[in-house]
């Protein structure tokens, strides 16, 4: 062994035993070997007395990767050494033709053998056909030295078609180039030959070296798809390969490789009549025999693949002809495998590359021009639905993952829930073709998952129920309503079973799932509704052990008491009876600092009470009992708790807090404005006291900030109930809710002042004129007065996003105060002195703001403020001062100046409405200040920008007239322009 081999054999050592210095050392070495000029000759030297594989498989890689890089600088002489040597080598020869080799590369394992092909498909690259014309001619006569030669030949086809003709990888434009050069040729010289040795090969070695010939066979695939298909697809060659598929004592990886290559030839691209004829010609019927056989699954796998793609390639015949003749052979021919494809569909793994759903959807869709269907239409329907019910079944070896919704359960749910969108649609397709069929088959598929006895079709009864909803979805309101056909039959059946594994969180699910869907018609025949109120309150839905199944059911409660509402005021006593354990372990009192996981879900149960018991049909005096009986005991758990509110366990009981808020918020949610206001005020004061309890919350926990924003979301719900009898409590709430400084707390805060200032208009001027300048001393402390926070993306960071939050939010605050008349609440002695701040952020704004929207509203801000400050007179002034900043600063600055840059796009959407708004502006400038306005935007404004006299006169008659939308259309032609005088390179601002 000498120092290469030892280097090569340094480096390709994998146990960890090398010294790391010495393994660099040898890579070094061996890169250095690699530069020598005779680095071929080294090679070739060692290939030929080296037995060690890594040392044969370095030569290898090695001449590979200088064939790649200095093929054209090496002389025709070194040439001509490599092509005779790897040539001698491929077809079991000594290289220098003296019989001295030691060592036969052939004789070494497989991932050598597949190196010298790749370095042998790399000489073919660079010499075939115009160096190396007979490379192919002179390989086959050498296929007569055994299965040696042959399986090399086979490695040589295969990486050919790997690394150069194959298009199933990407290829550069000369790969593709070098590709058809290759095939011209071989179809011109070799391809009958080669074809030929296939035959002869597979023919003599069938029975007595199996995976040989399943190595010609795969290394057939390829080819099919490009040579003439008659030398495949004849008698001969295609009785071979069907012989090979139906002879059971045959190793079943040489089935599956013929299966293989009778789909390549299934798969070659030709026009349509020419198609039909080749697959008529196959009489793939032959292996229909074979699809219910108990064989390996590896041939199954291909027969599948094989069905799947011959009823695919029919199905594409039938589409693209046009004769009667050819549609009636191609749906006979497709009529024919079918029944075959639907039991491999159903049975056996299907090649990933064939979309199932794509192809049965396209098979219903040549049944929707028929007026009628036949009746072998018809079975396969109802077949196509057998494969869709099978399709959309669990796995029964995820089922305890399903149940407890661990990591893999969640991942297996969601592939679910993604695979089955397509299967739902392909569904209600069938269900459109053919009603009768697919109502027949929901009811027969719910008909055994009811009378199944047995845990262990829990996934059966999943899938049916699944289907069932699934129809639903299909159906339009009036169908749901008269439930006419089998829905009349299947909806009592569903709300009267219970299956035996109805303890499985998926089947519980889906099973209050498809009643909620179905509850039209349960609105329209109330003789359902305590079977519904049955399964929703027993242990099928809020009272079921999965806990998850049990919220979700409250949710859906809730959504049905929506729906049903009045006609359920008879069963209330029953329905609160049943719902008293639920509606106690919500809000049991626990020394807890967080909320229940959940709470949120859990409080749908009290927001369906809260729609029950806050009906006017209930009588007065049982509304009262009901409220008080759910309120109180709420009401009094928050003041023990505040009560022992310097105790150390005070904070531990956070979490329960914000639970009872949760759910009085949620039962509110079911009392009207008019009810507990006009009608029932004595549900009003009911809610007043409770009001006025949580308020002491805030005062209690001040700088409990999910406590805060708890009690902020019960305001926001008393404001829409109580309505302008919550005013008195207002004062109380915003004092202790205006918070210090925290960009969250007041961003909550405005919104809530926008909820107020939106429902009760100018009737809080005086509650604003107290809290708007604490509003603007903090937020203009907290917001930057020119940095724009705008835009978006990764490195935003969350403060940053909290800053923009508050920002959006102040804007929308000082808009909603502008818009409900209230501008005058900027101009009380306590705001005035944040007057000159406002105005200067929102002229920044206006120009500057990356986000349109937050433009506009700017805007719109300054423009009414125009027209509530302004009298057109400057001895009349309301603000002094106010009309010259409008003129000078903002006419020029945002009308003109912001509108020139080339930054304001006039392809958006978005920013053509912001001109309209400038524009609308201008308008309301001229009407106000007259030539005010006039004088300085045309003489200081526009003269600037170097604006042409006659367009100038043009806007002033413009202005003048009353068609605000011709306006706009001028002005923006007239920007355009400017823009091009400019030549866009005037930065304006």
């Amino acid at each position: 062994m000498d120092d290469l081999e030892k280097a090569i054999l340094i480096c390709f050592d994998e146990s960890g035993g090398v010294d790391s210095v010495l393994k660099s050392q040898a890579i070094a070495f061996i890169q250095q070997i690699k530069e020598t000029p005779s680095i071929c000759s080294i090679c070739m030297e060692k290939l030929c007395f080296s037995k060690l594989v890594q040392v044969q498989f370095w030569c290898l890689q090695c001449l590979d990767e200088v064939l790649q890089i200095k093929y054209s600088s090496m002389s025709p002489e070194e040439k001509s050494f490599i092509r005779k040597s790897v040539f001698s080598m491929a077809c079991y020869e000594t290289v220098n033709g003296d019989g001295n080799n030691h060592v036969r590369v052939l004789d070494g394992p497989a991932f050598v053998k597949n190196k010298l092909a790749q370095v042998f498909v790399t000489l073919i690259y660079f010499e075939y056909p115009l160096i190396w014309p007979s490379v192919f001619i002179d390989f086959l006569p050498n296929l007569s030295k055994g299965t040696v030669v042959i399986d090399m030949f086979c490695r040589v086809l295969t990486a050919l078609d790997d690394e150069i003709i194959s298009f199933d990888y990407p290829r550069s434009g000369e790969e593709v180039v070098v590709s058809g050069r290759i095939k011209d040729a071989m179809r011109a010289q070799c391809v009958p030959q080669i074809v030929g040795a296939w035959y002869d090969i597979v023919s003599m070695y069938k029975n007595t070296d199996t995976e040989l010939c399943a190595s010609v066979l795969d290394s057939m695939r390829g080819y099919v798809l490009w040579i003439d298909i008659g030398l495949i697809a004849n008698d001969t060659f295609t009785r071979l390969l069907f012989e090979l598929m139906l002879v059971d004592g045959l190793l079943d990886q040489l089935r599956a490789s013929a299966a293989g290559v009778v789909l390549a030839v299934v798969s070659k691209r030709m026009d349509p009549k020419p198609k039909l004829a080749l697959l008529q010609n196959l009489q793939i019927s032959r292996v229909f025999g074979l699809v219910a056989d108990d064989t390996d699954l590896e041939f199954m796998s291909s027969l599948a693949s094989l069905l799947t793609g011959y009823a695919s390639e029919v199905l594409e015949c039938f589409k693209h002809l046009t004769t009667e003749d050819g549609k009636e052979l191609s749906l006979d021919l497709l009529n024919g495998v079918l029944p075959s494809v639907f039991h491999v569909m159903q049975n056996c793994e299907v090649d990933s590359a064939f979309s199932i759903v794509q192809f049965l959807s396209c098979y219903v869709g040549t049944m929707k021009s028929h007026s009628t269907l036949t009746e072998t239409q018809l079975l396969h329907l109802g077949k196509i639905l057998e494969v869709i019910r099978s399709l959309i079944q669990f796995d029964p070896m995820y089922r305890n993952n399903l149940d407890i919704l661990d990591k893999i359960g969640r991942e297996e749910e969601d592939r679910m829930v993604e695979f089955r969108k397509d299967i739902f649609v392909l569904l209600r397709n069938i269900g459109r073709v053919a009603p009768d069929v697919t109502h027949m088959f929901i009811r027969n598929s719910l008909d055994r998952a009811v009378s199944s006895s047995e845990d262990r079709n829990t996934e059966e009864v999943e899938a049916a129920l699944s289907l069932f909803y699934a129809l639903g979805e299909s159906l339009n309101d009036d169908a749901l309503r008269t439930g006419n056909g089998v829905l009349g039959e299947l909806v009592p059946m569903l709300l009267s079973t219970r299956f035996p594994c109805h303890s499985n969180r998926l089947v519980a699910l889906v099973y209050l799932e498809t009643i909620t869907r179905y509850m039209k018609f349960v609105q329209e025949n109330s003789q359902y509704i305590l079977m519904v109120m049955g399964a929703f309150l027993d242990e099928r839905g809020i009272h079921h052990p999965n806990v998850n199944v049990s919220r979700r059911a409250s949710y859906l409660f809730m959504r049905c008491v929506k729906l049903l509402k009045a006609k359920l005021v008879p069963y209330i006593e029953t329905i609160l009876q049943s719902l008293q354990d639920t509606v106690a372990q919500f809000t049991r009192l626990n020394n807890s600092s967080k909320p229940s996981s959940g709470a949120e879900d859990g409080s749908h149960i009290y927001e369906a009470i809260g729609l029950l018991i806050g009906m006017e049909n209930v009588s007065p005096e049982k509304q009262l009992e009901y409220l008080s009986s759910l309120l109180t005991p709420l009401c009094q758990q928050v003041e023990v708790v505040l009560s022992n509110a310097k105790s150390e366990e005070f904070l531990s009981y956070v979490g329960s807090i914000q639970q009872i808020i949760i759910a009085i918020n949620a039962i509110s949610k079911g009392f009207s404005e008019r009810l507990v206001t006009a009608s029932r005020p004595a549900v009003g004061l009911m809610f007043k006291q409770t009001l006025d309890i949580l308020l002491q919350v805030l005062v209690v926990f001040p700088k409990v900030e999910p406590v805060r924003c708890k009690v902020t979301s019960f305001i926001h719900r008393m404001v829409d109930t109580l309505g302008v009898s919550v005013f008195p409590y207002l004062p109380k709430a915003l004092e202790q809710l205006l918070p210090e400084s925290e960009p969250r707390e007041l961003v909550g805060f405005l919104v809530l002042l926008n909820q107020l200032i939106c429902k009760f208009n100018i009737g809080v001027h005086g509650i604003l004129e107290e809290v708007y300048p604490v509003i603007a001393g903090r937020a203009f402390n907290i917001l930057p007065r020119t940095d724009v926070l705008s835009g978006s993306g990764g490195g935003c960071t969350e403060e940053i996003r909290e800053l923009q939050d508050l920002q959006r939010t102040f804007f929308t605050f000082l808009h909603v105060i502008a818009m409900h008349d209230l501008s005058s609440v900027f101009l009380s002695p306590k705001s005035r002195g944040y007057l000159d701040l406002m105005m200067q952020l929102l002229l920044y704004t206006c120009c500057n703001h990356k986000d349109i929207l937050i433009k506009k509203a700017c805007v719109q801000i300054i423009v009414r403020l125009i027209k509530d400050w302004c009298t057109g007179s400057y001895d009349k002034e309301k603000v002094p001062g106010f009309q010259s900043f409008i003129i000078e600063a903002f006419a020029t600055n945002c009308c003109l100046l912001s509108v020139l840059d080339k930054s304001f796009e006039f392809r958006d959407a978005n920013t053509l409405v912001l001109f309209g708004e400038l524009v609308l502006a201008q308008k309301v400038m001229y009407e106000t200040f007259g030539n005010d306005f006039i004088v300085h935007f045309v003489s200081k404004g526009l003269s600037n920008v170097h604006c042409p006299q006659d367009l100038a006169e043009e806007y002033y008659k413009k202005l003048q007239e009353n068609d605000v939308k011709e306006l706009k259309s001028f002005y923006q032609s007239l920007i355009e322009k400017l823009r091009l005088q400019q030549n866009g390179s005037l930065v304006f601002r």
